[in-house]
C-alpha cells in the first residue's frame, strides 16, 4: 500500500500537514493535520509499508502493545482510504 502520487507531508511551524500538490490539488483541495505519530506512519506508508508492518513498526518505535498497534495501523489506513490518499 502506499500514498497517491501529488500528496506530500510538511512540518510547517510545528504542525504535520498533508496538502495535495499539482493536478492532485484539483480533486483533493484540503489540508489534512496529523499528530507525530500519523506522520510516522504516513512515511512508512511513503516507503510502501503493510498494514501489518506498519503495526510492527508502531510497536518497535512506541511503547504500544501489538494489539493497539495493529488497531491505530488499521484505523490510520482506512482514514486515509476513506479521504481517497491511498493507493
Amino acid at each position: 500500500m502506499k500514498i497517491k502520487d501529488g500528496f506530500i507531508l510538511r512540518t510547517v511551524a510545528g504542525a504535520n500537514l498533508v496538502v495535495a500538490v499539482g493536478e492532485r490539488s484539483r480533486e483533493f483541495n484540503r489540508m489534512m493535520k496529523l499528530n507525530d505519530t500519523a506522520a510516522f506512519l504516513w512515511r512508512r506508508l511513503e516507503e510502501g509499508c503493510t498494514e501489518e508492518q506498519l503495526a510492527t513498526a508502531l510497536t518497535r518505535e512506541f511503547e504500544v502493545t501489538p494489539e493497539v498497534a495493529a488497531w491505530d495501523a488499521s484505523g490510520f489506513v482506512l482514514s486515509l482510504r476513506e479521504a481517497g490518499v491511498l493507493d
